[in-house]
């Protein structure tokens, strides 16, 4: 079964588990703010993604050389679930990131841990892996990071600005917040940053086969137009030609608009373009219009 482009961007970010342990821990720390349940009774993620599924228990032994104590096996299907319900686990892990399972009220992004750039870029990357989810650009652009912290929120709104260097836009959804990016070159920019080159080419080469088919669709919107505008006219001259024969007039007129009536009567479908090159000798395009104006404006003259 082909993978998401959601899924495809996540994987993507997986390749690698970080080297250094602060970074390890820092990616934790963003994947743990962002995952379905972190508080002092328990913690639950829960992810339909195998690649982060994968790097998961390697993720949590590398940064708090812990194991979990429920997980799934990769090869069973739907949602996976990673559970911690050890107090002790939990309170080791709340401690690395400096909070206090007895007394934390509110959970925030400690900055200490996302001090150095690394660490930076290993907390986003996991907060786009465990709350996280990117649209397929054929359908739209749109990429949002999911939280159930309000402080967290708030937080990595301006964490965003100092790497990327544009805020994220918020909303509240069910009891969370939620941080999401909709224009295109913002998208590719994050998914550059998180280390997904690959779906970020996808956003940018979905945009220019939206702007070149635009552009297509304005042409021939145009094309038809100026068609319709071509073929308007041509009529308009041909019944102006009809009555200035039913009125005798059309023998009458000076030579070069008799050669213009005569070319426009066997060539209906020409342009104006066209027509000119066939006056003897040839002519401009605007001085055809002004012949084939004066012989619908005789015409009218004649019908009155």
């Amino acid at each position: 079964m082909a993978l998401s482009f959601s899924a495809a961007a996540k994987a993507e970010v997986c390749r690698g588990i970080p080297q250094n342990h602060c970074c390890a821990l820092a990616q934790c720390f963003g994947i743990l703010l962002f995952c379905n349940s972190f508080s002092s009774d328990s913690i639950k993620i829960i992810t339909e993604s195998r690649d982060f599924a994968y790097i998961l228990p390697k993720l949590f032994k590398k940064a708090f050389d812990l194991t979990f104590d429920c997980f799934p096996s990769l090869a069973a299907p739907g949602k996976l679930v990673f559970q911690i319900t050890d107090p002790i686990k939990i309170g080791e892990i709340m401690e690395a990131f400096g909070f206090s399972s007895e007394d934390t009220l509110s959970l925030h992004i400690n900055l200490p841990v996302v001090e150095d750039d690394c660490c930076k870029g290993a907390f986003l990357r996991g907060a786009f892996l465990a709350g996280g989810s990117v649209t397929d650009p054929g359908k739209g652009y749109h990429l949002e990071l999911a939280t159930t912290h309000f402080a967290v929120s708030r937080e990595c709104n301006v964490l965003m600005q100092d790497v990327l260097g544009f805020y994220p836009k918020t909303a509240a959804r069910g009891g969370g917040q939620v941080l999401y990016l909709k224009q295109s070159d913002q998208i590719a920019d994050f998914l550059t940053y998180l280390g997904a080159p690959v779906a970020s080419m996808g956003i940018l080469e979905a945009r220019l086969e939206k702007e070149l088919n635009n552009k297509v669709n304005r042409r021939c919107n145009c094309d038809d137009a100026n068609i319709s505008k071509v073929v308007e006219a041509a009529q308009e001259q041909l019944s102006a030609i009809r009555i200035l024969q039913e009125k005798g007039l059309l023998e009458t007129l000076p030579a070069k608009l008799k050669q213009a009536a005569d070319a426009r009567e066997k060539n209906p479908a020409a342009s104006l373009s066209e027509l000119a090159a066939m006056m003897d000798p040839a002519i401009t395009k605007p001085a055809m219009n002004n012949r084939m104006k004066k012989l619908v404006q005789m015409a009218k003259e004649a019908a009155k």
